[in-house]
C-alpha cells in the first residue's frame, strides 16, 4: 500500500527527520527497519493487504517477530482520508501500533480515531528544539495501560521470595495471633498482682508496728 499523500518539501523533510530520530531512539530496544521514501523494505502483510508503516520493530530475540509499528504523521497529513486508508490497517497489525504527531494535531488524531474505531496503542507529540528532536506521550490506550501494570505487578510478585518456614514447625496458636492477646493478658495481670501483694506486706508491717507493746521509759 503506497502513501496517499504527496507532502509539500519542509513537511517532508520534517517527517524523514522524526525518522531518523525515532530510528536512534527506539533501536535501544528492537531491531529497526525503516521505509522512507521509495525505500519500502520491511512490508507487513495483514490477511491479504501488505502494508509500508514508516517504521517496523522487530524483537532481537524472535526472529521474524513484530515489537511493533511506527507511523509519523506531519499537519496535513493528520486527516480523515489518511486514517481510514492507513491507521485503520496498521490498527489490526498484531503488534503494539504508535502513532506520531505534530504537538497541535494531538486532539485531531484522537478524533479520527474515535470516529472510525481505530486502536492506538499510543499516540506521541513531536517538536524540534534546535537540533534535537523531542517526544512527548501524549495518550495511551486502556488496555495496553492495564496489560503494562499487570506486567509490573507479576513481575513484583516474581522476584519476592515467600516466607521461609521450618518442618515440623507448629502453627501459631490464637493467642499468639493478631498482636498475641494472651501474651498481653499476661503481662497486664502481672503488675496488678505485684500490687495487691505489696498492699499485704505493708498491712502487715504496719499491724506489727501496732501491736508490739511500747517500752517504758525509766525514770
Amino acid at each position: 500500500m503506497s502513501p496517499i499523500l504527496v507532502r509539500p518539501v519542509r513537511e517532508q523533510l520534517e517527517h524523514d527527520r522524526v525518522i531518523r530520530a525515532l530510528q536512534v531512539k527506539l533501536k535501544r530496544k528492537f531491531d529497526v527497519i525503516v521505509n522512507m521514501g521509495n525505500e519500502s523494505v520491511a512490508p507487513v502483510r495483514i490477511g491479504k493487504t501488505v502494508v509500508f508503516p514508516d517504521l517496523v520493530l522487530t524483537l532481537p530475540r524472535k526472529a521474524g517477530s513484530i515489537g511493533g509499528v511506527v507511523e509519523v504523521e506531519t499537519g496535513e497529513s493528520v486527516n480523515n482520508l489518511e486514517a481510514m486508508a492507513q491507521w485503520a490497517h496498521f490498527a489490526r497489525v498484531r503488534a503494539p501500533f504508535h502513532l506520531y504527531v505534530p504537538a497541535g494535531s494531538v486532539d485531531m488524531a484522537r478524533r479520527l480515531c474515535a470516529d472510525h474505531q481505530i486502536t492506538v496503542d499510543e499516540i506521541w507529540t513531536y517538536f524540534a528544539l534546535g537540533t534535537q528532536m523531542r517526544f512527548t506521550l501524549a495518550h495511551r490506550a486502556p488496555t495496553a495501560r492495564s496489560e503494562h501494570a499487570g506486567t509490573r505487578a507479576s513481575s513484583a510478585s516474581a522476584g519476592r521470595p515467600a516466607p521461609a518456614t521450618r518442618a515440623g514447625a507448629r502453627p501459631a496458636s490464637g493467642s499468639q495471633v493478631a498482636g498475641r492477646p494472651g501474651m498481653a493478658k499476661a503481662k497486664a495481670a502481672r503488675p496488678a498482682g505485684r500490687s495487691a501483694a505489696g498492699s499485704r506486706t505493708a498491712k502487715g508491717k504496719a499491724v506489727t508496728k501496732s501491736t508490739k507493746p511500747a517500752r517504758s521509759r525509766k525514770r
